[in-house]
């Protein structure tokens, strides 16, 4: 593809040199016969000029001799008669050779303004009895003269001649001026012509070849400054350059706009193509969190519906004839629609949690005295459990947290620690002051949690030993709602195997403001 700078370059070069060609053709085909029109012109008018001057001669008295005389005074200043200067302004101006013959008088006085007056005097006479041998062309004639075209074949020359007589029909004239000259000038004008054009050329060329890189410069910035955009690089800006063009600099300008908006529209599109993205993926993981959901619930519903199905049919079919029979199938038909109870209600709890719906209201409270409250109603189950509780009473610890979901966080790790617990059955709980932050944590001595279950011990319905789990009644929902109530107050929490137990923990806003 061919640049603008070479396109300007040849297209110059192209007109300069269409430009010399006519001028070489109007030159060699047309100048001459434009140069000879001229020159009849002229003749034509010169004759008219001297033929007025000689009838206004003869009317005032004057005659050819004395208005052709020629003198010089006794102080060297030349002095000429009308007719005289008439023609010799003319045959200087037009570069014409003029004779005149005088027939008024006795001897035929012959004036002339060339130095070859014979030559002049003979072509005359010739033309004037008929002698005339040379080869001529009749441009104009009239009753008192002709203009016409001769060749010389003695000189090998063309001259272009007018002759004949004035009104007075007794001064008889010749106009010559040579033909051969015009062509000879053409020639070396047309000559002058290519060599002058030729350097015209090389260094317009030259000329344009640097205006046009001053031209296209900034095109060509404008034109990377485009490749850059579609890239998408909205870095990329026009600066404008001193000699730059007032409509380049527009161009520019509104390419710097374009690209700004292109930028903004871009991460506009960005954005909301992020935030689909985003929905779309939240919609997926709610679809797969409501088909888990499903799927765990009617798992966990199952056993407890399973047996109060099954010992309610026993009782309607009187196999618990006896008091205490009847006794146990109640009592266990009535322990299932607890549990069953119970995992509703903390489903329901992590439901409005995770919704958003139930946010922490913020307030500042004693924690130590929350913590001694959920060890206090534990109390009988730790003493049945023979659990040792290691917990220091007397130091208060202010937190900022909601009152309420802390107490379900510290009731749900105490009751992790009660139901996990082995070995010394031993329960140590620790408030940790440090920058502002309260670490809470409940150690129970026991087995540790097998490294692959820990990540998973948030998830909704884990259990790490299931048969453990559903014989004190756990629902696998506990750690999921810890989960839910720490990332409510964007707190952390976690889970930590020791040698001889298991610790969980979570960090509350101690700060005093």
């Amino acid at each position: 593809m061919k640049s603008i700078r070479s396109r300007l370059t040849v297209t110059f070069i192209g007109l300069i040199a269409v430009i010399l060609a006519v001028i070489w053709g109007v030159n060699k085909w047309y100048l001459e016969d434009f140069y000879v029109t001229k020159k009849v012109q002229a003749l034509n008018g010169a004759y008219e000029a001297i033929d007025s001057r000689i009838e206004e001669n003869k009317e005032n008295g004057i005659s050819i001799e004395d208005a052709m005389r020629r003198e010089k005074d006794a102080d060297g200043n030349i002095t000429e008669g009308n007719l005289q200067r008439l023609i010799r302004n003319f045959s200087d101006s037009a570069n014409v050779s003029v004779l005149i013959i005088d027939n008024s008088t006795e001897d035929a006085t012959v004036y002339s303004t060339s130095r070859d007056t014979k030559f002049l005097k003979d072509r005359i006479d010739r033309y004037i009895f008929g002698w005339a041998k040379a080869k001529y062309t009749i441009l104009e004639e009239n009753d008192q003269y002709k203009i016409q075209k001769t060749y010389d074949p003695q000189r090998e020359s063309m001259y272009l001649e007018s002759w004949g007589f004035f009104s007075d029909n007794s001064t008889a004239f010749i106009m010559s001026a040579p033909l051969s000259s015009i062509g000879e000038s053409v020639r070396l004008a047309n000559q002058f012509l290519l060599y002058v054009g030729m350097i015209a050329v090389l260094i317009g060329a030259l000329v344009v070849y640097l205006v046009a890189k001053q031209i296209t410069m900034p095109i060509y910035k404008l034109s990377n400054l485009s490749e850059r955009m579609s890239d998408l690089d909205f870095n990329a800006k026009y600066e404008s350059g001193k000699h730059d063009m007032e409509e380049i600099q527009v161009l520019g300008n509104s390419m710097n706009t374009l690209s700004e908006r292109l930028e903004e529209t871009i991460s506009e599109l960005k954005s909301a193509n992020n935030q689909l993205t985003k929905d779309i993926e939240e919609k997926t993981k709610i679809d797969e969190m409501r088909k888990d959901f499903i799927a765990n619930v009617s798992h966990e519903l199952k056993t407890p519906i399973a047996l109060i199905q099954g010992y309610a049919e026993g009782l309607q079919e009187g196999m618990g004839e006896e008091k205490e029979s009847r006794d146990y199938y109640c009592d266990v038909i009535v322990d299932e629609a607890n549990k069953m109870n119970k995992m509703v209600k903390q489903l329901l709890t992590l439901s409005s949690l995770e919704s958003g719906n139930d946010k922490p209201v913020m307030d500042r409270f004693n924690l130590t005295e929350l913590v001694r409250g959920v060890v206090n109603a534990s109390k009988i189950l730790l003493e049945q459990n023979e659990i040792q509780v290691d917990f220091d009473a007397q130091t208060s610890v202010y937190v900022w947290a909601d009152e309420f979901k802390i107490e379900q966080v510290v009731t749900n790790y105490l009751s992790n620690a009660i139901h996990h617990i082995d070995g010394e059955k031993k329960i140590i709980i620790k408030m940790l002051p440090e920058n502002g932050i309260v670490r809470i944590s409940v150690f129970n001595t026991g087995t540790p949690i097998p490294e692959d279950a820990i990540p998973n011990l948030w998830t909704k319905f884990y259990k790490v030993d299931k048969a453990r789990t559903r014989a004190y009644g756990g629902t696998g929902i506990g750690l999921s709602i810890v989960k839910a109530i720490m990332d409510a107050h964007n707190q952390q929490y976690g889970v930590k195997n020791w040698e001889n137990g298991v610790e969980f923990w979570f960090t509350l806003d101690g700060s005093n403001s």
